[in-house]
């Protein structure tokens, strides 16, 4: 049985494509981490510290944008570990891929009311409990709760609908982006920016270590591969184009949200990117179209983790690593309907705990979005020394030496999550959640029969697992 994701509708044009990417990677952080951000190593440090983030990313791009045009099928890295390093590699890269996308998912179901408080201050009713501090109530998990009930079912009757639904939400983004821009040379001030760099190395570690988190996103293009009808190569050069747009865009916020205010107020402002833009045109409304910008940003970024979480979640099913239940298509709608409702069942939850768990889903995610990109590039770099004759459509020029690079750059990452680094992960919250994650994965690893990578590891794989569960089906004299 061949795992090509039969009975995926092709649709997604080029226009589809960018806008899934771009979107999934401007979420919220530009809104509510901009104050942290200009405060650890100045306007001009953060927007370097995102430069370097950018060309973080654009290498590991590349290496993405070599497999998916080789191996476009819907669940990405998991196909590309299945070839290079056999089912237990994929599973590693593919477990690890999907905490990050369910990270994000249940991050946008939190940030959303939490953005809404901005617009409407006296809207937190009901006091529920306290987790670690902060008040839960009522009315935001209400919002919260039906936000991830609203997307789940947008995402449940169709691929269509969504990528019209990204496409929109991405030009509205994109508007209220070209209104700060433009504030910033009416009303900004370079005084405000002043000093452009503080904080040191340490200070644009605070930044770099929020770069896999903010960037997650380009990776839902090779999750979607079987519903795109474009040429492979093209697949590819978009998947890089996006890395940069979103490179440029988050530069531009750190500039123009310092040119605004000075770092001190945009520290202690909830939303600084709003409040800057509002001191900027000097207009409480001006703020309020840069929070529904924000609020564009989440809803585009929560589509496209469904529809990229979703799709890995498929295909693992399919390879029988997952139970078979996942790897269901809706007859009708042709989407990986129950896959859906799964992650959308956990972004239900997420409300419930209230604005902490938003740094601890940064974090904890962002880790294992960086293990996924090792991983990935691991695939590159064997798949180029073991098949160099695997037909490649989009083909990295130099290909060793930009999968070392890129492998060195994502180690670099890496390293910022472990214990004694400035951005160390916190005990127990946020270790806590990786570790619960891992050991639900050995489980479930832990079953997998041994069997070698190779271009039919899959049909390998499916064939032992059939035969192990038709034995244990079969009752013994």
């Amino acid at each position: 049985m061949s795992n090509t994701s039969p009975g995926f509708v092709k649709v997604l044009g080029r226009t589809d494509v960018l806008a899934l990417a771009f979107g999934a990677m401007i979420g919220f952080g530009w809104i509510v981490l901009t104050g942290d951000f200009v405060d650890a190593a100045g306007s001009g440090g953060a927007a370097l510290a995102f430069v370097i983030g950018g060309v973080v990313m654009a290498f590991v791009g590349l290496t993405y944008a070599e497999l998916v045009s080789a191996m476009p099928h819907a669940g990405g890295e998991h196909h590309y570990a299945m070839r290079a390093i056999g089912p237990k590699g994929a599973f590693v890269a593919s477990w690890a891929m999907v905490l990050g996308y369910v990270s994000v998912v249940a991050f946008e179901a939190v940030a959303v009311p939490q953005t809404l408080v901005y617009l409407f201050p006296n809207i937190e009713v009901g006091h529920l409990w306290t987790v670690a501090g902060y008040d839960v109530h009522a009315s935001l998990v209400a919002i919260g709760v039906l936000s991830a009930v609203a997307m789940t079912a947008l995402n449940y009757v169709g691929i269509r609908p969504a990528s019209v639904f990204q496409g929109v939400t991405v030009l509205f983004l994109l508007a209220a982006g070209a209104a700060m821009l433009t504030g910033a040379f009416v009303g900004g001030s370079t005084a405000n920016m002043e000093p452009l760099f503080t904080g040191g190395a340490s200070g644009m570690f605070v930044v770099l270590v929020a770069v896999p988190f903010l960037f997650v996103g380009f990776d839902v293009i090779p999750q979607s591969a079987s519903e795109i009808r474009l040429p492979y190569r093209l697949v590819g050069s978009l998947l890089v184009v996006s890395v940069f747009c979103a490179t440029a865009w988050y530069v531009m916020v750190m500039l123009t949200a310092g040119a605004g205010l000075p770092s001190s107020d945009l520290l202690g402002s909830e939303l600084a990117s709003a409040d800057s833009m509002a001191a900027m045109w000097d207009s409480a409304a001006m703020g309020n179209l840069l929070v529904l910008g924000g609020v564009a940003g989440l809803l585009t970024s929560w589509n496209a983790f469904l529809i990229g979480g979703s799709r890995l979640i498929y295909a693992m099913a399919r390879s029988r690593m997952l139970p078979s239940w996942f790897g269901e298509l809706h007859p009708r709608f042709r989407t990986p309907a129950n896959a859906v409702l799964f992650i959308g069942a956990l972004s239900v939850l997420a409300p419930l705990f209230g604005r902490p768990m938003l740094v601890w889903l940064v974090n904890a995610g962002g880790l294992n979005i960086v293990i996924a990109y090792l991983m990935v590039i691991v695939c590159f770099l064997v798949l180029r020394r073991r098949e160099p004759e695997m037909e490649r459509p989009f083909r990295v020029r130099a290909g060793t030496p930009v999968g070392v690079t890129a492998f060195v750059l994502a180690f670099g990452l890496f390293l910022l999550y472990l214990p004694g680094m400035p951005a160390a992960l916190s005990w127990p919250n946020e270790w806590g959640m990786v570790l619960a994650w891992w050991l639900g994965g050995a489980a479930l690893m832990w079953r997998l029969p041994r069997v070698s990578p190779g271009p039919d590891a899959e049909e390998r794989l499916i064939d032992l697992m059939d035969s192990r569960d038709a034995r244990r089906r079969t009752p013994t004299p």
